[in-house]
């Protein structure tokens, strides 16, 4: 069970099909946009109503920008989310009810344990993010810098409270259905902490190494590689063939202000820095033409990315494991929230000259950036020694095991 946008998705659409291949009949419960994600992975689809895209592009996704700070826009995306919970409930407990355990998102999780407890279901925690309190860094959601420690720690709890009042109202609603006594998300939490609610993290350790204040049952065990199928556009493959490696440049699912002035804006960072370019539309409607340049839609970044000299991305989790997973370097823009936290992770780990956020973004700067990016070899070499790495890693293993000793109590 997952919500949000895209990058909330795709990971677990790669961790069904592995599950399915270990054994497991798996249903995949988010929004019905994203049903097709699923195809030809084995993986059933339940869908959910609220159409995220639709809803970043509303008055109140656009009002996100309007936040300097990622806790105030964390506010505000809060109380997004909560005008919608509401109307994912109803699905959330149908698609449970035919479940023998229930498999827990970040995105879902408070609601998500309030169904399972009222069932009577085992579950499992699966985050994409980081998000149990530590003191080793600040909460990703927040996209703030580090606090120290004790600022840090106090800081997770407080984003973990925000989050859980998104759910208060729907997961109330959800214990009265369900004829469970009266009890606050923060209750329910405390308790599974006392038990050890098994949380699997979907990141790399080498990426981020699993903080040593986290209590047992919290494991990083790496990276769930979306399912892909198909193969790229057959004018992109043209384009790729028709001269040197271009420079991905995409946004994935984060919005922006003004599409059509930060595409210019690409266009001429690219063309300072005499690199092609493949720009990604997304969410934010990126687009532009030229004999040096091409605009594409959804394309698998699996089989992109090793392809291009660099990568350009708003450094959400999904998008800087791709490139990550490819071995190019990058030139993270966070626009929002944990983007921050994982634009940092790719300078600190030298596979990014810098971060430029977007709000100070400028041509001049991104070329800087790109010329750096691709002209410096250390970075590719760092990057493909990471890609190495990961490439031994067993992220779905731990997953399978877990499920197994749920079933099993």
């Amino acid at each position: 069970m997952t919500a949000g946008s895209r990058g909330d998705v795709a990971p677990f659409t790669g961790l069904g099909a592995a599950l399915v291949a270990a054994g497991h009949e798996v249903t995949l419960v988010t929004h019905g946009l994203f049903a097709r994600l699923t195809e030809g992975s084995g993986v059933r689809f339940h869908a959910l109503p609220v159409d995220p895209r639709a809803e970043s592009h509303s008055d109140r996704g656009r009002a996100l920008h309007r936040s300097g700070t990622g806790m105030g826009k964390l506010l505000r995306v809060m109380a997004l989310a909560k005008s919608v919970a509401g109307q994912l409930t109803p699905g959330l407990v149908e698609a449970a009810k035919g479940s023998d355990v229930l498999v827990l998102s970040g995105a879902v999780a408070p609601l998500g344990c309030a169904i399972a407890e009222g069932l009577g279901l085992p579950s499992v925690g699966v985050n994409l993010q980081p998000m149990h309190p530590t003191r080793a860094f600040s909460p990703p959601m927040a996209g703030a810098r580090s606090l120290g420690p004790t600022g840090n720690r106090l800081a997770g709890h407080a984003v973990n409270a925000v989050i859980e009042r998104i759910f208060t109202d729907a997961a109330r609603d959800v214990r009265v259905r369900l004829g469970l006594p009266p009890s606050s998300l923060a209750a329910a939490r405390r308790t599974r902490e006392r038990q050890g609610w098994p949380v699997l993290h979907g990141f790399s350790p080498h990426i981020v190494p699993r903080p040593a204040d986290w209590r047992p049952g919290l494991d990083v065990v790496g990276y769930w590689w979306p399912h892909e199928t198909g193969q790229l556009p057959a004018e992109l493959e043209d384009f790729l063939d028709a001269g040197p490696a271009p420079v991905f440049v995409g946004l994935g699912s984060a919005t922006v202000p003004d599409p059509g002035r930060l595409s210019e804006l690409i266009v001429r960072a690219l063309r300072t820095a005499g690199l092609r370019g493949v720009i990604q539309q997304g969410w934010a409607g990126l687009t532009a033409t030229g004999d040096d340049i091409i605009t594409v839609g959804e394309v698998p970044h699996s089989r992109l990315f090793p392809r291009v000299a660099a990568v350009v991305h708003h450094a959400g989790a999904g998008t800087t494991a791709a490139g990550l997973r490819a071995g190019v370097p990058a030139v993270p823009v966070p626009v929002q929230f944990d983007e921050t936290f994982w634009a940092g992770r790719l300078t600190a780990l030298g596979t990014a000259p810098c971060a430029l956020p977007l709000p100070g973004l400028t041509a001049a700067r991104l070329a800087d950036a790109l010329v750096r990016a691709t002209s410096d070899p250390t970075y590719r070499e760092r990057a493909g020694a990471l890609a190495a790495w990961l490439a031994t890693e067993d992220a779905f293993g731990p997953v399978d095991a877990a499920l197994r000793r749920a079933l099993d109590r």
